[in-house]
């Protein structure tokens, strides 16, 4: 009920959770009016929390410390700000350990500013200088307030910089800024000030916010030519990331042989790239070629320009582009990417000896690169297949088997390694670098006596999801158990989804880590089977490997029966309404509404029948059926008319688009891992059982 009414905070939901504190004492009381509080908090009915979190108080739980830090937040919502400073004064003392240790001070600081105790806001301040709390955004910005209201305008002006220049995008650097404003002091801001806010909000996607900024500053006096074109041309970047920016603005800009003049010439190339027009795109590239050799929006446009002849299958002149950003700029963020990609093209216009030598600098010269496994699976084809060296085609075969377990590469591998008559891996130093992502130290037991580990269940129970992590980790020995911990208990409310993110986070490597070197229960929360049943049931009706169906899931959804894409994609299998409706006329049901795919047993019958129906469009073959149901069906024609390909691991290679590639490779990943654990946990309970015996 506290997990419905977190979620929901319905009537229905508030009087359930009331009657139950109602009709119970204690522990359970005071999770209840926990919740109870916490739900009328969000909803800012702050009169009603008050209430709740007396009473919580008064059943004496555990959560002693949620319910004064939530009690204060109550109490300074509806204004009662001596009740919000009582419940707060002394917190640190009374709960040294607490998660709002660091939060309290700058708490009580503005509630005491409201109160106009000035010198007390101050000491609790002065109390808190030089801890963890002293760092947040919050208790910098009352810190400020306080001075102003002390009437210590320089050093407020000055603190408010602070905040804002080192928190660019919290609300507090906004209301920080507002001050400024206010006082006058924002004209004291210094334009690399300015260009750092501009900075910060381009780097983080806030692309209105850095184009005013940017706007701003090319209008600001005394600036040198070449710096207002900076802002200028930044400006430019980013009304072009906003879709609004014209050829005619980026050609109404002063060309220069600077940076500034190279990264215009980029914002031209990306215009006529979007525009399809190739001869212009190619024009700038050349022109950018000899005026600006060294720069790297020269790398960006090699990579972009690459990236337009991949998608139009122009395969020569994507290599060419590729292959120059990987020699010119061999340390740019995108030279594995086009070092790899000018490789395969090659491999794939018959171009072997061309492949091989690219393959081997590949792998010698980006060992980390994600594209690397990949250069060592055809590197390894080449060696069967151009060299006739079987012993090097194991040695690469058994390295990705070694260095990346669960990847799609390894299956591949797994499948060629029969083909080679037994033949021995050679020795090769080089390959011996490739070892699986070290593991961090994980148990599968918790320790009895955590009080925050017994606070967070606790949480779970009154709905208080938000703090559930940072709980766990505020135990100081909770480093080798607090993901499971926190898995587990997002698990035994229902939350599937969020365990499974927990140790997704927390185990980054667990795709090139062996099934026994990680405990069971870890991976059981990994590769959940919830609505197991229903997954059975349907794909046995629709002729469906369940662990396939289970796969595709968890990668659409992580199981949340509740997600809604950008797309529109709803539910588990990420059904799109009209996919949903279809179907649901397939199969009968009548009066069916979108709001149904949020269901989980109807979003699986209907996913299973649309899943069912691509792998009979596509022959059977996973790869396709997968590839078009997640890019369409119409796209994985045009992929296969780009053929011929050798076999299906050459067309999941040949995806262009990477999100799609790599989500068909991630979903035959699943399903193997899937298949492994089952493997291993039954293996694991026979030997238990024989053992007893």
């Amino acid at each position: 009920m506290a997990q419905q009414l977190a979620t929901l905070r319905t009537p229905a939901a508030y009087a359930g959770v009331a009657a139950y504190a109602h009709s119970h004492t204690g522990e359970a009381a005071a999770a209840a009016y926990l919740a109870l509080g916490h739900a009328y908090l969000l909803d800012k009915r702050y009169a009603e929390a008050e209430s709740a979190l007396a009473q919580a108080r008064r059943a004496d739980g555990e959560l002693g410390d949620y319910v004064d830090f939530l009690d204060a937040q109550a109490s300074q919502g509806a204004g009662d700000d001596s009740a919000a400073e009582t419940a707060l004064h002394g917190f640190t003392d009374r709960y040294p350990e607490s998660i709002f240790d660091d939060q309290a001070p700058e708490l009580e600081a503005n509630i005491l500013l409201a109160m106009g105790k000035l010198t007390e806001a101050r000491q609790v301040l002065a109390g808190a200088a030089g801890s963890p709390a002293a760092d947040r955004a919050g208790f910098q910005l009352v810190e400020g307030e306080v001075e102003q209201a002390l009437g210590q305008q320089q050093a407020a002006e000055a603190t408010f910089k602070r905040v804002l220049l080192a928190h660019p995008l919290s609300p507090e650097a906004q209301t920080a800024r507002a001050k400024l404003t206010e006082s006058g002091a924002e004209a004291t801001l210094t334009v690399a000030d300015l260009r750092t806010l501009a900075d910060a909000y381009y780097n983080a996607g806030r692309y209105d916010e850095a184009a005013e900024q940017f706007r701003v500053l090319a209008r600001e006096p005394g600036l040198d030519a070449a710096t207002r074109q900076v802002f200028a041309v930044s400006e430019a970047a980013c009304e072009l990331k906003l879709k609004r920016l014209t050829p005619a603005q980026v050609q109404g800009l002063p060309d220069s042989d600077d940076e500034n003049g190279a990264r215009r010439l980029d914002l031209l190339m990306e215009l006529a790239r979007g525009r399809d027009d190739a001869a212009d795109q190619q024009r700038i590239v050349s022109e950018m070629e000899t005026r600006f050799p060294h720069s790297p929006w020269l790398a960006d446009a090699l990579f972009s320009s690459g990236n337009m002849y991949l998608l139009k299958h122009d395969y020569p002149t994507a290599i060419q582009y590729y292959g120059e950003l990987a020699t010119r700029f061999p340390s740019d963020k995108n030279a594995a990417a086009a070092h790899w990609r000018s490789g395969w093209l090659s491999y794939r216009l018959g171009l072997y000896q061309n492949a091989e030598r690219l393959f081997d600098e590949q792998i010698r010269l980006y060992p980390a690169a994600v594209e690397t496994v990949s250069a060592l699976y055809w590197r390894g084809r080449l060696y069967e297949t151009l060299d006739h060296n079987a012993a090097m085609a194991a040695t690469n075969y058994r390295t990705i088997v070694r260095a990346y377990q669960h990847f799609f590469y390894a299956q591949m591998a797994r499948k060629r390694l029969p083909t080679l008559g037994g033949a021995q891996p050679a020795s090769d130093p080089q390959l011996d670098r490739f070892q699986p992502t070290p593991l961090p130290h994980l148990v599968d037991t918790f320790p009895e006596d955590s009080p925050h580990l017994a606070k967070a269940r606790l949480l779970a129970n009154a709905g208080l999801n938000e703090y559930i992590a940072q709980e766990i980790k505020a135990d100081p020995d909770s480093t080798s158990w607090s993901a499971l911990a926190e898995a587990q208990i997002y698990s035994s409310y229902g939350e599937i989804h969020r365990a499974v993110r927990s140790l997704k986070r927390a185990l980054p490597g667990s795709a090139s880590a062996s099934i026994e070197s990680i405990p069971l229960v870890y991976w059981r929360i990994l590769f959940p089977e919830p609505w197991w049943d229903t997954i059975q049931a349907e794909s046995a009706k629709n002729n469906l490997d369940p662990y396939l169906v289970a796969s595709l899931i968890r990668q659409e959804s992580e199981f949340d029966p509740s997600a809604i894409s950008r797309a529109n994609a709803y539910g588990l299998m990420q059904l799109l309404p009209s996919v949903g409706k279809k179907m649901a006329h397939e199969e009968g049901i009548t009066s069916f509404q979108t709001f149904q795919l949020l269901d989980p047993a109807m979003n699986i019958r209907l996913g299973t029948r649309y899943l069912r129906q691509m792998l009979d469009r596509f022959g059977g073959v996973q790869e396709y059926a997968l590839a078009a149901y997640n890019a369409g069906d119409s796209r994985v024609a045009d992929w296969q008319a780009a053929g011929p390909y050798s076999g299906i691991d050459e067309f999941v290679e040949s995806i262009p688009f990477t999100e799609t590639r790599e989500y068909v490779e991630a979903i035959l990943r699943n399903e193997e891992t899937y298949r492994a654990i089952d493997d291993f946990a039954r293996s694991h309970s026979a030997t238990a059982t024989a053992a007893s015996r």
